[in-house]
């Protein structure tokens, strides 16, 4: 049935045309950049014109139609139609309803099978009744798909060439870098389409506040720190994401491992150079984050923040258990109590544990040989001897890519060249890891005041601290009064001094 017979059986079956309006956006922006608010009044304007009563108008914002990612109101406005809402679909263009091949099929049908004609603003009637109309549609559709994916590649190798080059290749900015320069820039919004000012950044030169916060989460996570004490960090300080979000873990864990940090340039996951960008981290400390958050015997517990020194640290002695003890307030307490989570009765109030441990902790750290206690700096790391071999080794990676890309070596050579390239890297990573790692017990060791240093640390930084020194078992208590005249038996927490002697 032609547009204009459908037209007039719409018309007769109760008043004017029924018509609907799909408008979309992409970060494209093909169709003259046009944003939603523009397409949707030239498309309202064409129905008043042609005397159509525009029943709805739905609209994707920011999304491709050659992504292939979820239209919603694209696929509602098929289910409308296919439910006969209406006949007429208005568009500022084919290309903005479709540039999938596989969607233009599936609207053909639908529009056969339905009795629907789709009226363009830009390329007029689509008549997807006849043969002609079909084959213009799928050449439309054809060429829209080419315009995408020649767009698509140009984009890409715009931004391979920058980072290449070591330039910013654009983005979101990243948390670090971005200064004012004192000039203004055009910007359209991704969701609507519309233009505003928008200061222009220098995205070579580091913001002197945020740069400060990346070296201090370095450090901390160098000297035992955990990501969640650090997000806890952003959120009393009142720092963000770039985009003004809370700092979750995740944001925290991508900002540390940004190799953009220590002046690495990247490209689609792999390091290609130097950038020219201001660096913030020694590289030396960007690796030794890198391999201490890439550890998988690394704990990575999100639940609840601890709120004991202990907690899953402290261990059951009862019949050589061994699991790590809790804190609850079971049993009919009145106060919260270590107990082994595998069922073992009775606790040991927890309030006493830990400040007996901490006292104990303390007097160690106190004595003049507390230095005895630091684990010995690495021996003969020539840090820029494998900065320098690390650098090398990423040259020869980049050539064996760009080799395998011009066809001049086999999938097989390519792969074990670039795995043994990986493995010799991934050595040298922790090579510089145990470099520049700082051995937490070392804030404490000389400290003039121990108590008052201990104090001072995070309670992550203390349960590092605990850790790395010593082994603390809760066995089984003596019943009663204790020779002391106290009803706690601290004989029966048993500290196993893992790094000294405890004397």
């Amino acid at each position: 049935m032609s547009p204009t017979l459908r037209s007039a059986v719409d018309v007769a079956a109760g008043g004017k045309t029924r018509a609907v309006i799909y408008c979309r956006i992409s970060q494209d922006r093909t169709g003259a950049g046009l944003g939603v608010d523009r397409q949707r009044e030239d498309c309202e304007a064409l129905a008043e014109r042609m005397g159509w009563d525009v029943l709805e108008v739905y609209v994707d914002n920011d999304v491709s139609a050659f992504s292939g990612k979820l239209r919603k109101d694209y696929r509602r406005m098929l289910a409308d139609l296919d439910e006969g809402k209406a006949t007429i679909v208005i568009v500022w263009h084919t290309d903005r309803l479709t540039r999938s091949i596989v969607e233009l099929e599936e609207y053909i049908e639908l529009s056969d099978r339905r009795g629907i004609s789709t009226h363009t603003v830009q390329a007029g009637t689509i008549d997807l009744a006849t043969p002609s109309g079909r084959m213009t549609a799928r050449i439309l559709g054809a060429v829209a798909r080419q315009e995408s994916e020649h767009k698509g590649h140009r984009v890409a190798r715009a931004r391979q060439q920058k980072a290449m080059n070591g330039e910013w290749a654009g983005g979101i900015r990243p948390f670090g870098w971005g200064v004012p320069t004192g000039e203004m820039k055009k910007r359209v919004d991704r969701k609507t389409g519309e233009e505003s000012e928008v200061p222009e950044l220098d995205m070579l030169k580091a913001v002197p506040e945020e740069a400060e916060a990346l070296r201090y989460w370095t450090d901390e996570i160098l000297s035992g720190g955990s990501i969640r004490s650090l997000v806890k960090w952003c959120a009393d300080k009142g720092v963000t994401t770039t985009r003004g979000n809370a700092v979750s873990h995740a944001d925290m864990r991508d900002m540390l491992m940004r190799p953009r940090n220590a002046g690495i340039a990247v490209y689609k996951g792999e390091e290609v150079g130097r950038g020219k960008w201001e660096p913030i981290v020694d590289e030396a400390k960007f690796r030794a984050v890198v391999a201490i958050l890439s550890d998988p015997s690394r704990t990575t517990n999100r639940g609840a923040q601890p709120k004991w020194l202990g907690s899953l640290v402290y261990v059951c002695g009862r019949n050589a258990c061994g699991k790590g003890m809790t804190v609850t307030m079971s049993g009919g307490r009145a106060y919260p109590s270590y107990r082994c989570p595998t069922g073992h009765g009775g606790g040991r109030r927890a309030e006493i544990v830990d400040q007996y441990v901490e006292d104990t902790i303390v007097e160690r750290l106190s004595r003049d040989d507390a230095h005895e206690l630091l684990e010995p700096a690495p021996d003969g790391v020539d840090v820029a001897r494998l900065q320098a071999e690390a650098e090398e080794i990423r040259g020869r990676m980049r050539n064996l890519g760009g080799m395998f890309g011009a066809g001049q070596l086999e999938l097989a050579p390519f792969t074990e060249g670039m795995e043994t390239a990986r493995a010799q890297l991934d050595g040298i990573t922790q090579q510089l890891a145990r470099a520049v790692t700082r051995d937490p017990v070392a804030a404490l060791v000389g400290a003039q005041d121990v108590r008052k240093a201990w104090k001072g640390l995070g309670l992550d930084q203390q349960r590092t601290v605990l850790r790395a020194l010593v082994e603390v078992t809760l066995k089984t208590p003596r019943q009663g009064r204790m020779p002391d005249g106290g009803y706690f038996d601290y004989d029966a927490v048993v500290f196993t001094w893992k790094r000294g002697a405890a004397r």
